[in-house]
């Protein structure tokens, strides 16, 4: 039977493009047409699609962008080398591409090397990092991985070589609507079936784990450059930590990893999907966090 690859309806406001930057070409959105501009980067089990709530919340004041990372949604996914440091290459071609730098950037989860490596080695491009529930590789992030001290189980069978493909295939909807999302999730009825036939049809493609495997991977091997990044040229832009979930985590991870004092936001009863269960309280925790930034950068 045909796999359904139609994507779901995009809320008003919100337009896609494509960016053939860095050997690939990367599926995007964007709404708003004013104020500094907003850079909205997704984890796992994700695309664009996790913001889709909370873009129009932003893009009210500012010009905002989310982009589906090389090997996720309908972003391109041919084989090659789908690392951390791979993706923040495209990033920092998608923002020459756009000519809008530099930009407020938004990561979460697994795309926390990607963007932590585009801030330190790119400052011009980034005037501020929000981190959403994310942890970084060097500063604990592997540990999560760890089964015997209450790791998660999933992040081994995403970086093992074609183990994805052999397991997850064909069952893409029930490993993301019974598993991956519900296990971390604190509000059940924010994350319906629309959403999980959404993310779903990234993964149904041909080749459609490249991203996450790839970023899986490169998380367990790549702490000693993340943590030597951090040390030169180091994380110096404004930093807004935001947990939920994960408690104090990303709070934690972003005081050890920045190279200034940290800004601090966490939200009660919320899960680890946090763009997807509270957008409004996201929504106001991201424009008060930047428009400060803003206001302080702006002479007199």
């Amino acid at each position: 039977m045909r796999r359904s690859m139609t994507p779901a309806r995009t809320p008003q406001g919100i337009t896609h493009h494509r960016a053939d930057v860095n050997g690939t070409s990367l599926h995007y959105v964007s709404a708003g047409t004013g104020g500094s501009p907003i850079l909205l980067v997704h984890g796992f089990p994700e695309s664009w699609w996790a913001f889709h709530r909370l873009i129009p919340l932003l893009a009210a004041t500012h010009r905002v962008f989310a982009v589906d990372l090389r090997g996720f949604g309908d972003s391109g996914n041919e084989p090659g080398a789908y690392d951390s440091a791979t993706s923040a290459a495209d990033l920092h071609h998608l923002i020459t591409h756009l000519d809008v730098g530099p930009v407020h950037l938004t990561g979460q989860d697994i795309s926390g090397a990607t963007v932590f490596r585009l801030a330190t080695t790119h400052p011009e491009q980034v005037r501020s990092l929000t981190a959403i529930e994310m942890g970084l590789p060097g500063f604990g992030l592997e540990a999560l991985a760890d089964v015997t001290r209450g790791g998660a189980w999933h992040i081994g069978v995403l970086a093992a070589p074609d183990i994805p493909e052999l397991l997850l295939a064909g069952r893409e909807k029930e490993f993301l609507g019974r598993y991956a999302f519900p296990s971390m999730t604190a509000v059940p009825e924010a994350i319906g079936d629309t959403d999980i036939e959404e993310f779903s049809r990234g993964y149904r493609r041909s080749g459609g784990w490249r991203g996450a495997t790839g970023l899986y991977r490169s998380m367990l091997q790549e702490g000693s450059e993340i943590r030597r990044l951090a040390e030169s040229p180091g994380l110096h832009q404004p930093v807004l930590a935001v947990g939920a979930g994960g408690g104090a985590f990303t709070r934690d991870t972003m005081s050890q990893a920045a190279s200034t004092a940290i800004s601090d936001v966490q939200l009660v009863d919320v899960g680890h999907y946090v763009a997807l269960e509270a957008p409004e309280e996201l929504a106001a925790a991201i424009l008060s966090f930047i428009d400060g930034v803003d206001k302080a950068s702006t002479p007199g």
